[in-house]
């Protein structure tokens, strides 16, 4: 039996109908680009995030873009993030004109560590995003408290956070502006790519809809200088359908990583994802940790299991970066767990038999190895 890493094909066959009635919709009112299927999407994305606003944009990178524009992030600022996280968080920041500032990471969640932020402030400080990483939420309310002391923006990464909480409180609903991706993969996916803005702040929702849209307050009266960043018909009604199956597809999701977590309890030389008190994990994906990751994902892989990696270089060291400074051995948590992750098949229509196949398979190369 081949497990593969992600079968979106297996999802899209589950609500083709809906998806196909969708964008029907769209063709009829020819709305391709912004339009009231967007505005749909984007209210019931904020009441699903517990926010007043959303702004639909064409991807979680824009998202990220954006929001740091919209809170006068600019050159001659520093912002800070984790290094183990994908690069668009960074991009953004540089895009900004903004110097990124990279922190480890908790050893248990591997999340933003709130005492390595508060110990890379600098009067140059403007913002920190915390990245919630693979479906669960940073530490939020030190993070926030320490922003608070130094007077610094918030901005949540919730790329692959999708309906995740901390003590309750959704993912995006706790700093200035939430940011998510809806690239196809993700746990609410597009059917290209597209993302979201939220934020319980009107004027900053107001200014990142004219950023979006070249800066205009309405049309053809440019109140500053924008881009094109819209989200298009399609993606908003493909997602609005999404959205009303996503709570059922997290509760699969995490039935799955506990299946995960009971077949491979005790098994040497791995250590499965850790659940935080405060969470809700929504299981984005699910990394296990082995200084055998290579070996066991060649193992894998001749067995017909797909695995991935994220992320193999932590972005202080990756070359894009390189003229920040770091040296290896400057963040060791983010480093590590570079070498040591790899990812197991995860999606929601993952079957047991599947699961109980992939951790046979790992026990049987530990017990080897």
């Amino acid at each position: 039996m081949n497990v593969p890493f992600l079968d979106l094909k297996a999802q899209h066959e589950t609500i083709k109908d809906e998806v196909a009635r969708a964008l029907q919709q769209v063709i009829e009112k020819t709305a391709f680009a912004g339009g009231p299927f967007v505005k749909e999407f984007e209210d019931s994305f904020a009441s699903f995030c517990s926010c007043s606003y959303a702004v639909g944009v064409g991807s979680g990178t824009e998202a990220l873009w954006l929001a740091l524009l919209g809170l006068g992030v600019g050159p001659g600022h520093e912002v800070i993030t984790a290094a183990n996280t994908f690069i668009a968080t960074a991009e953004a920041i540089s895009y900004c004109g903004a110097k990124p500032v990279f922190v480890d990471v908790e050893e248990t969640t591997l999340n933003m560590n709130p005492d390595a932020l508060e110990a890379a402030v600098t009067p140059r400080t403007k913002a920190v995003i915390p990245v919630h990483l693979f479906g669960q939420t940073a530490d939020m309310d030190p993070i926030i408290a320490a922003a608070r002391r130094y007077g610094l923006q918030v901005i949540e990464d919730a790329s692959q956070a999708h309906g995740a909480e901390y003590n309750g409180r959704r993912a995006g609903s706790m700093g200035a502006a939430g940011c998510f991706s809806f690239y196809p993969g993700k746990n609410l996916g597009a059917y290209g790519e597209a993302g979201a803005v939220v934020t319980g702040n009107a004027e900053l929702a107001e200014k990142i809809r004219m950023l979006r849209d070249h800066g205009q307050a309405r049309k053809y009266h440019h109140a500053m200088i924008g881009w094109n960043c819209r989200m298009d018909g399609f993606q908003g009604a493909v997602l609005s359908v999404k959205l009303k199956h996503l709570p059922a597809w997290t509760d699969a999701r995490r039935k799955n990583a506990a299946a995960y977590a009971d077949a491979l309890a005790g098994t040497d030389g791995i250590a499965v994802p850790a659940e935080a008190a405060y969470a809700k994990h929504v299981y984005h994906l699910y990394p296990i940790r082995t200084r055998q990751r290579d070996a066991l994902m060649k193992a894998l892989g001749e067995k017909g299991i797909a695995s991935g990696i994220h992320y193999p270089v932590p972005l202080h060291l990756t070359a894009a970066y390189r003229s920040l400074g770091y040296r290896k051995g400057d963040l060791p948590v983010a480093e590590a767990a570079a070498g040591e992750l790899v990812s197991l098949p995860m999606f929601p229509e993952l079957q047991k038999d599947q699961i109980m196949r992939v951790a046979d398979e790992v026990k049987r190369f530990m017990e080897r190895a």
